[in-house]
């Protein structure tokens, strides 16, 4: 019978190994015997089968109670045996490592040696033993050690990796320079850091088209509503088809536009001491007017203003000078046309005159100057969009509400040019004004007045005109419904070289550049969506009528809007006029672009040579009359205007029939190509970063230091409202809150993983709606159309808390803006209400999940 092996733990080996004696009734030779016995690979005891008639016969019941045991009492230690001569001759017994007192199992037969070698006859075998207990010995640390050099070499190499990836974002695909071929996100040859991205977008910007874009612009007419307007918008749309865009398409809006009536012209007559109107002094610029001002008649004695800002207004009348029943004279600049025309209205005064002076504007001989024949176009509505359907978008057959826009003025005004206004001047009586208010007209002294009598009549007609807006769009690969908007206004009145001309140039060549790189391989995370905007000289009727039109669609899905209005109207400094959110994205930008008049420097080293904070230097408010302003106060969008200015002096052909091509490239000294290419490469890579990184660079940290600057202004005031048993410590609770929420989310970004999706995406919505959070929830938009707490107007803003402040102290009544007004508790308790719980709500949403909200307030 063939010999059946088993092994202690009763697993069944095969031949040739633990062998149990069966009786048989033939006789076996030595020969039938099996090699020797061995130990298995677990260490258990192996034997071989004993012959017939050396005592260990055993039946199979015998057999099955072995492997019983053998299963119940498994061995834990190794054992090695050795021969035994004598008595024992033929058994194993146990040399070492085995344990005090343990028996071997009553059922094993004695086993017995045997084989072609004994032990000790191999060579080597009985050195080897030794070695292999200590190998098997040591064997677990040397893997531990492994394991941990490995680890450690795993950790080092991920943190090299993620520090040296940190800025770049996510690998963009490098296909062949045809760019034909269409790869997806998992075939492509390789990644595209920062740097080469940032190289691709310079490589193919073009300084050569940007000029030449800007000279072919300004040459076309394109006041909106016009037929010229209307050719220009039909060529901006086939130029947009032509690139590597996903979507391109228009929007038409039928909006309220206010045009001088050729049969009845604005006049200006004066008026004799009886009263009766007399000669009419010429306007030597017929076509300029003031959009939106109102129509009729209106006479009064002339008094100078200045800039007609409220505490202008303030000093006329400490120096005993009568507003009421007046027309106001007042000078171009520091504030807008419409902030000029409503603080006179609040004033009292009956109309308003606004020139130009040359005080105002360089006087360097070298430089181009405004002509003196010439006047200023300004629109007077004091908001965005077509006041004729506030809060609501234009769109035709739409059904609106009878009700017009507030900030629509109820007194007249008309722009004139400066040699009028120097005719006027001259016939001023009253106190000399202040030295810092005169000017460089013929006249040898500025004064207050009142002067002679005037006339006004302003006929401006309203008509429904079509405006279209441009859109083309790159859709994202992983956000494709988060979009980076960037917008220039098309139309202008007159010219507008630098006024539009320069924006839609730019607009248009980044169009180009970003279909090239999308042809090179590139794809943005997110969307990124052109506009060319229509009606922008009436007050960003185009872009504001769009908002109006998505307000609940962009508020959840536009990440940053990028404007190009404006952008060059010099070349010695830079301003970017921006929501706080894309300050420190801005300074890294700066750190990346030359300087374009400054050789060998970037624009940030040309900016702190001049002021070591650079941020004084740089940043400003959103202004109501740019079209970023709307994105930011009314939708609660981030938003950023960059642009070059001359030192000290305002550009002086904006918004006048000679912001020509001509006139802008004398004013920079033929660097115009080399200022409107830095633009370019500012708002690209500001594009390129938004759209492109994994985490988006929004500092949503940076509204707390903006709440902590205003509370020390309203710190000032503390001891008067504590005399009257109030205080301010809500707004101090609720920025505390904010900046606990701001900080608490930083450190769960910084301890989480980019390559995790649905974190980071659910982070940037976190990010992308900071702006949103502090748009007033508790006034309506219809009502108050701007309900950003920092930018907007209306009693929910913290600047209209911060005027009813000063009301507490006497001299705070003289510089009100609207005149009468005291410190009413009820008011200020539902102002403080109203800007506490949107600061609040602000910083429930940065927190996240309701059930990580802080409920201590």
């Amino acid at each position: 019978m063939e010999n059946v092996a088993v092994c202690a733990s009763g697993v069944f080996l095969g031949r040739g190994y633990l062998a149990f004696h069966q009786t048989q009734s033939s006789k076996e030779s030595p020969s039938s015997l099996l090699p020797p016995p061995l130990l298995t690979p677990a260490g258990n005891l192996e034997a071989k089968v004993c012959p017939k008639g050396s005592g260990g016969g055993m039946s199979m019941e015998r057999l099955r109670g072995l492997l019983q045991t053998a299963q119940l009492s498994p061995r834990p230690s190794q054992s090695i045996y050795r021969r035994v001569e004598g008595p024992h001759q033929g058994h194993l017994v146990e040399e070492e490592d085995r344990e005090e007192g343990a028996e071997l199992p009553a059922r094993f037969c004695p086993m017995e040696l045997k084989g072609p070698e004994s032990l000790g006859s191999r060579p080597g075998l009985q050195n080897l033993i030794p070695w292999a207990a200590a190998g098997r010995k040591a064997a677990p640390y040397l893997v531990l050690t492994a394991l941990l050099i490995f680890t450690g070499a795993f950790l080092l190499g991920y943190v090299a990796f993620r520090g040296s990836c940190q800025a770049c974002g996510d690998s963009v695909l490098v296909v062949s320079e045809d760019g034909n071929s269409e790869l997806g996100l998992d075939s492509h040859r390789g990644t595209l850091y920062w740097s080469d991205l940032q190289a691709m977008f310079l490589r193919l910007l073009g300084e050569e088209r940007l000029e030449e874009a800007i000279r072919q612009t300004s040459f076309r007419e394109r006041m909106a509503g016009s037929a010229g307007m209307a050719s220009l918008a039909q060529d901006t749309l086939a130029l947009m088809s032509r690139q590597k865009l996903d979507h391109v398409w228009a929007d038409t809006h039928y909006v309220g536009l206010q045009f001088p009536d050729r049969a009845h012209p604005n006049a200006l007559h004066w008026v004799d001491e009886d009263g009766m109107v007399g000669e009419q002094l010429p306007l030597e610029d017929p076509d300029a007017y003031c959009p939106y001002s109102a129509t009729g008649n209106v006479t009064g004695k002339l008094v100078y203003a200045h800039y007609g800002r409220p505490e202008d207004l303030q000093e006329l009348r400490a120096r005993g000078v009568e507003l009421a029943g007046c027309l106001l004279l007042v000078r171009v600049g520091m504030t807008s046309f419409a902030q000029k025309v409503a603080t006179a209205q609040h004033a009292g005064a009956l109309g308003v005159l606004l020139y130009p002076d040359p005080a105002d504007f360089s006087q360097d001989p070298h430089k181009p100057g405004l002509s003196s024949q010439q006047a200023v176009f300004g629109h007077v509505h004091l908001g965005t969009g077509d006041p004729y359907t506030p809060g609501f978008p234009s769109f035709n057959q739409t059904q609106f509400p009878p009700v017009a826009s507030s900030g629509l003025p109820s007194i007249p005004a008309q722009p004139i040019s400066a040699d009028i206004a120097s005719h006027l001047l001259r016939t001023l009586k009253g106190p000399v004004a202040p030295q810092e208010w005169q000017g460089h007209l013929s006249a040898s002294l500025y004064r207050l007045g009142p002067g002679p009598g005037l006339h006004l009549a302003v006929n401006n007609h309203r008509t429904s005109t079509p405006i279209s807006n441009i859109f083309g769009c790159i859709e994202g690969f992983a956000e494709p419904d988060h979009y980076v908007v960037i917008g220039a206004q098309r139309d202008a009145w007159g010219p507008g070289a630098a006024k539009s001309a320069v924006g839609t140039a730019i607009l248009l060549e980044l169009v180009q550049t970003f279909s090239s790189m999308v042809s090179n391989g590139f794809r943005p995370r997110r969307s990124l969506l052109f506009i060319s905007w229509d009606g922008g000289d009436f007050g960003s009727v185009g872009s504001t009528e769009w908002l109006e039109g998505y307000l609940s669609v962009l508020h959840l899905k536009a990440v940053v809007y990028v404007s190009l209005d404006n952008a060059v109207l010099g070349d010695d400094k830079f301003h970017a006029k921006t929501s706080p959110l894309l300050i420190n994205l801005i300074e890294s930008i700066l750190k990346q672009v030359d300087s374009p008049n400054h050789s060998g420097q970037t624009l940030y080293e040309q900016v702190v040579f001049t002021n070591p904070s650079w941020e004084a230097e740089v940043i400003q408010p959103l202004p109501m009359d740019s079209s970023a302003y709307s994105f930011t106060a009314f939708a609660g969008v981030p938003a950023v205007e960059f642009s070059f200015l001359e030192d000290g002096q305002e550009y002086p052909f904006l918004h006048t029939k000679e912001d020509t091509y001509e006139n802008l490239h004398r004013m920079l000294r033929g660097r115009l190509p080399a200022v409107a290419q830095a633009v370019a490469q500012l708002a690209g890579q500001l594009l390129i970063r938004l759209s492109h990184d994994h985490l988006l660079p929004l500092d949503f940290g940076r509204y707390g230091d903006v709440v902590l600057r205003h509370i020390g202004h309203l710190n000032e005031y503390s001891g008067d409202l504590k005399a009257r048993g109030l205080t301010l410590q809500w707004v101090y609770s609720a920025r505390g809150d904010y900046i606990r929420a701001a900080e608490k989310l930083r450190k769960e970004i910084y301890s989480s993983e980019e390559s995790d999706e649905r974190l980071m995406r659910m982070y940037n919505v976190r990010i992308m709606r900071v702006e949103f959070y502090f748009l007033s929830q508790y006034v309506s938009p219809a009502d108050s159309p701007f309900r950003h707490i920092f930018l907007g107007h209306g009693d929910h803003t913290l600047g209209a808390l911060l005027d009813h402040l000063r009301l507490l102290r006497p001299e705070g009544s003289r510089v009100s803006k609207v005149p009468g007004l005291s410190f009413q508790e009820s008011r200020f308790r539902r102002q403080l209400a109203l800007l506490t719980w949107t600061l609040q709500g602000a910083a429930n949403a940065l927190s996240g999940d309701v059930w990580n909200i802080d409920n201590n307030f």
